[in-house]
């Protein structure tokens, strides 16, 4: 792909944080942003240059937005695989490809992929019934995780099973096809943030070690406590999935580290990811601004760190403190621009550096 110029107009499907962060990130490049979202009211349509509101499934809407931009990208990994498929039977350049982001999509498919590339996970199996639970508890074991295979995220859509007797009834209450995850007695739980342009470069940030309230991330320090062995093998398997997938853009992918060293991949997102959030001040190139680099087909950014780093996620009225955070001259706080500060909705990050 020869480099988009500047004044080329970047479409991103979503209006969310993040495609509010990656329209910030573009505009710093010369670029214009075109958000196309179901939202009548969104975060990114509110910091960028033009918002088309629409269904994601409406064939007629997608071809006109495609007619308006020169590369479209996603910022969440649940738009429908179908609507980059229009996009490009449009005539749309679009990054990542529909194949990443269907695979994505569904956590068994997800988990399925990671074992056919040889990258290890946690033992699972696919449940469409009570029966098939049953069967899978027996073989896994307990404890357990009931998952729903698709739409869920932030610890959404999951059940804990700690023994066979919790399982009574479970797969009603999940209310949808499932995939049975074997419990991991990890040490700690790490992300790899890689990067590929369409010249096939793949640039990686410091690995990210990652820890969790109420199944939302909550603080992501660098440098993470894991040996140099742990950071190569995070690196291995994100650049078989990125070369595999022929993948343009940022993604991501989360693992437990277990108590030998090894890792197990727990789920990928293509596209920028909140544990990378850091890198807007933390890092030479924002994992933001290596998203737009990427899909523009201009050359990647380093991704050195420059310093140590703790970034802390503000959820629902956490946001409130803003005042504290703005009075902190160690802090720099992000705020979303979200309306309703809702029990577990992300509404910023902070993020702290420590030379």
């Amino acid at each position: 792909m020869n480099p988009l110029p500047p004044g080329g107009v970047i479409g991103i499907l979503g209006g969310g944080q993040l495609g509010r962060m990656l329209s910030i990130a573009a505009a710093q490049l010369g670029f214009d942003v075109a958000i196309y979202t179901d939202e009548p009211d969104s975060p990114a349509a509110r910091v960028s240059a033009r918002t088309f509101v629409g269904n994601y499934l409406d064939a007629a809407a997608l071809a006109d937005f495609a007619r308006r931009v020169d590369v479209v990208t996603t910022e969440f990994e649940n738009v429908p695989a179908q609507t980059a498929e229009a996009l490009i039977a449009a005539g749309a350049r679009v990054a990542p490809n529909p194949n990443a982001l269907a695979i994505a999509q569904d956590r068994f498919d997800e988990k399925s992929y990671f074992a056919s590339a040889g990258i290890a996970t946690p033992p699972f199996r696919a449940v469409a019934s009570q029966a098939d639970l049953d069967a899978a508890l027996a073989e896994i074991g307990a404890p357990a995780i009931l998952k729903t295979r698709r739409l869920g995220y932030d610890g959404r859509g999951q059940i804990r099973i700690g023994a066979a007797a919790d399982a009574a009834g479970a797969y009603e209450k999940l209310g949808a096809p499932g995939i049975l995850e074997g419990f991991c007695a990890f040490e700690r739980e790490v992300s790899i943030i890689a990067a590929r342009g369409w010249d096939g470069a793949i640039a990686f940030y410091d690995l990210n070690e990652n820890e969790h309230a109420g199944g939302i991330l909550s603080r992501t320090t660098l440098p993470a406590r894991v040996g140099a062995g742990v950071e190569r093998a995070a690196q291995d398997a994100a650049r078989r999935v990125l070369e595999a997938f022929g993948y343009v853009g940022v993604l991501t992918i989360e693992f437990f580290v277990m108590p030998d060293g090894t890792l197990a991949a727990n789920e990928m997102a293509p596209r920028v990811h909140n544990s990378g959030h850091w890198t807007i001040e933390g890092a030479l190139t924002s994992q933001f601004e290596q998203h737009i680099r990427a899909i523009a087909g201009w050359p990647l950014g380093p991704t050195t760190r420059v310093a140590g780093v703790e970034m802390l996620n503000l959820i629902g009225e956490n946001a409130d403190e803003w005042r504290r955070f703005a009075a902190d001259p160690d802090a720099r706080i992000h705020l979303y621009g979200k309306r309703d500060a809702r029990a577990g909705r992300k509404m910023g990050h902070v993020t702290k550096l420590k030379f």
